[in-house]
């Protein structure tokens, strides 16, 4: 994927962390999935879509027997990950690859749609209107954005890291602005902090499995930044917290 807005144009590719993106981006706070259930996501009797999907992590964490949970993300790569984990625990999921701009699905199917760390990545004009397509009369779109931040020292010192192997790399303003695009009327948006928990291993994996490395270094410049970070995160404890930010915005359609 290439956009000029983000990376400076750089190209990126989320299929390359699959196999990180669905052992490690699985951070979410509990606080953020009982508000979401406090919206209506996957309340019974209800169809909800995830655009954006990834590996699955929203509706994995989510999952209700009682409702029509369907996923979507034009990654190949994760949506077998997604697809994996959900045979793997009996889930009924319905999983595909589809742009979300044009996902092909019935008009006014779905009472929820969701967008979790990823909706500045499509086009805007396209995805209101499909959005608007699809969802039903009254129904609920909502955004999702966690961000870690540069409170923790850790965390400052990794995001520089990554900034010293790709300069391009432009983390963090893409989300948290979005969160307060008014794309609908009524927007709510809300936010709270968290800390949450990870070892040495779990941080890193997690830095491996964000755009700025994995999804657009070359090998050579990722061996370097990974070797260059592990020897970093080896002058801190096993297991520590690192402060994030968790925006929720929603609109009533």
């Amino acid at each position: 994927m290439i956009k000029k807005s983000i990376d400076g144009g750089k190209a990126f590719d989320w299929g390359f962390t699959s196999k990180q993106y669905a052992k490690y981006r699985d951070i979410y706070p509990q606080e953020l999935y009982n508000r979401l259930r406090e919206l209506g996501v996957a309340a019974d009797g209800t169809s909800w879509l995830d655009i954006g999907t990834g590996t699955g992590i929203l509706p994995q964490n989510m999952y209700n027997k009682n409702a029509e949970i369907t996923g979507v993300d034009i990654s190949k790569e994760q949506i077998n990950y997604a697809k994996q984990i959900a045979e793997k625990n009996g889930w009924n999921i319905n999983y595909f690859v589809a742009p979300a701009e044009e996902t092909g699905l019935p008009s006014h199917s779905f009472d929820c749609i969701t967008a979790a760390q990823c909706f500045w990545y499509f086009d805007r004009e396209t995805i209101k209107s499909e959005i608007k397509r699809l969802i039903k009369p009254d129904g609920k779109f909502i955004k999702v954005y966690l961000t870690y931040t540069l409170d923790s020292e850790i965390a400052d010192k990794s995001h520089n890291l990554v900034k010293k192997f790709n300069n391009v790399w432009t983390p963090g303003a893409s989300g948290s602005k979005d969160m307060f695009d008014d794309l609908f009327d009524g927007r709510v948006t809300e936010s709270f902090y968290c800390d949450i928990p990870f070892t040495r291993d779990s941080w890193h994996g997690r830095m491996c499995a964000c755009r700025g490395t994995l999804a657009s270094m070359n090998k050579e410049q990722f061996e370097k930044w990974s070797e260059a970070h592990l020897k970093m995160l080896s002058d801190y404890p096993e297991s520590f917290t690192v402060k994030h930010k968790v925006y929720i915005t929603y609109f009533k359609l």
